[in-house]
């Protein structure tokens, strides 16, 4: 397993925990837009950190980043591995074809 798959199945293991003792857990409590807006609150660092050039504050907000957008997946019974299913089923595909390929 790596990283992102063993935080998915501690997120997957947490989210229905008391939300005193997890942070999952009260994120998963306080509902969609609760993540949603802590998804938005860590791109808009993200970019922030990557705008003014801080290499070591931009993998500190992408990990956050990342993070948080696996809580989200987490709300969808959705994991890293989706996530990579997808990637790979976009791999060797140009992404211009791949965005075309959406209309």
């Amino acid at each position: 397993m790596n990283i992102l798959q063993r935080i998915s199945a501690a997120i997957e293991k947490n989210k229905g925990a008391d939300p005193a003792q997890s942070y999952v857990a009260q994120l998963h409590a306080a509902g969609l837009e609760k993540m949603l807006e802590k998804v938005g609150e860590e791109s808009a660092e993200t970019i922030t950190a990557a705008r003014d050039g801080k290499r070591d504050e931009v993998a500190r907000e992408v990990a956050d980043l990342w993070f948080h957008t696996l809580v989200m997946l987490a709300r969808f019974d959705l994991n890293a591995d989706d996530v990579f299913a997808e990637l790979e089923r976009r791999e060797g595909t140009s992404g211009l074809a791949e965005k075309a390929a959406r209309r």
